[in-house]
């Protein structure tokens, strides 16, 4: 059996997991982990430092794609890179976990997008990886449905342990070439479509003068993450009035 070679993509707790898990199967499914990419965020270093798991194991870290050495599987869980034609032609396979189902929600903050929009399911996909975003053909998904009055905190959890399931799961057929595909396009008229970007978050957290009730607590709810700008009120001058969870404020 020829042992395949797996450059691995990814970063955040999500990224980890996943890293982690792909490192404990080589011998079992038959494969060898020869590149990692990742971007270091301070704020994970703590529990998701996935350079220092990969210079326990002897995997090395790349600096940027373009060292990436030609591999049978490139797998990327939450990389903050969109690939090249050229540097995806170095792979036989290309994969993204993308956290959010598709066609519905490409892109960035995908999580608040769902709840300001009144969705009732969200869910986690595994698609073929092209030079646009989010755009190749999906592999695998896992849907569930969205709690009542759900907040984005517990949405972006219950969507972590759903896409770390669905990688574990879909491995063995993944590596075997035992799956089929689905293009995404010829969904896009029954679920729809939307390319989300992070700059549209600063106007997403914006509560509208005059907002009714519902309104306010439907931003609220899609917005208000714990370590991110909080939503707010904007004064007539400019001045920003930020609105703050009772158990997260610190009298500061």
């Amino acid at each position: 059996m020829n042992v395949k070679t797996v450059v691995f993509l990814g970063s955040k707790p999500v990224g980890y997991q996943c890293f982690e898990f792909l490192l404990r199967q080589q011998q079992a499914l038959g494969y060898r982990v020869v590149g990692l990419l990742t971007q270091k965020r301070a704020e994970f270093s703590g529990n998701a430092d996935l350079t220092a798991l990969a210079a326990e194991v002897g995997v090395p870290v790349l600096e940027n794609p373009d060292e990436m050495p030609e591999c049978d599987l490139l797998y990327s869980v939450q990389y903050h890179r969109i690939l090249s034609g050229n540097q995806l032609a170095k792979v036989r396979l290309a994969l993204n976990l993308h956290m959010a189902p598709l066609p519905e929600y490409r892109g960035a903050n995908q999580f608040s997008f769902a709840l300001m929009d009144g969705k009732k399911e969200f869910g986690t996909t595994i698609h073929l990886m092209d030079t646009r975003i989010d755009h190749g053909d999906i592999v695998a998904e896992k849907r569930f449905p969205i709690p009542e009055n759900c907040w984005v905190e517990t949405l972006y959890s219950l969507t972590e342990a759903a896409s770390v399931l669905l990688f574990k799961e879909t491995l063995p057929a993944i590596l075997s070439g035992n799956f089929q595909t689905t293009p995404q396009r010829t969904l896009e008229a029954e679920k729809g479509t939307a390319l989300h970007f992070k700059n549209e978050m600063a106007s997403l957290k914006e509560i509208p003068e005059n907002a009714d009730t519902e309104t306010i607590l439907k931003t609220l709810r899609a917005t208000y993450m714990p370590g991110f700008e909080p939503p707010f009120l904007r004064m007539p001058d400019g001045e920003k009035i930020y609105l703050v969870r009772e158990k997260d404020w610190n009298g500061g």
